[in-house]
Formats: structure tokens, sequence, C-alpha cells
């Protein structure tokens, strides 16, 4: 039996299998989105489907996550690439 490993999202702190979270990353000041789930930096999940993606930027979830400011063009590129990719599916 292989264990699965279990991520919350940030957002809605639902528990999730993590291949159903997207992670995202802050490494060196720039917040990007990590498919790979490999990237350096710290790192923070939100789910992939849902509007968990545009509730981050109300909720402020990545600023409490990453113990920093993060800025609202940060918070809409990454709605906007996780909307994109779940709308390419």
């Amino acid at each position: 039996m292989k264990h699965i490993p279990i991520r919350t999202c940030i957002v809605c702190r639902q528990q999730k299998e993590k291949g159903a979270l997207v992670r995202i990353v802050l490494c060196d000041e720039t917040v990007s989105v990590d498919r790979t789930g490999k990237m350096p930096g710290r790192g923070a999940y939100i789910c992939a489907e849902g509007d968990c993606a545009s509730s981050a930027k109300k909720k402020r979830s990545l600023d409490r996550a990453f113990k920093t400011k993060i800025p609202d063009c940060e918070y809409d590129k990454i709605a906007e690439e996780l909307n994109d990719s779940n709308g390419n599916r």
C-alpha cells in the first residue's frame, strides 16, 4: 500500500491529495506556479479546481502563507495562469 501525501489548501483549508492541488512557490521575491512540485523555495498549495485562486487575493492567503507582502499583480498572474490551465484541460 503506497502512501498518498495530503496537503491543505491555504484558501479553503480543505485537505486533499497532493495531486489535486497546485503548488505556489516563493523564491527570491518571485511568486510562481510550480506544476512539477520540485521548484526550490517556500511552497503553499491552492486547489486546482474551483474559485480558490480568485479568493486568495481577497483573503490575502499568500501573504499569510509566505509571511510577506505579495503585490496584487502577483495574485492576478497566478489566478490567470490557473484559470488558463483549467480551461485547457
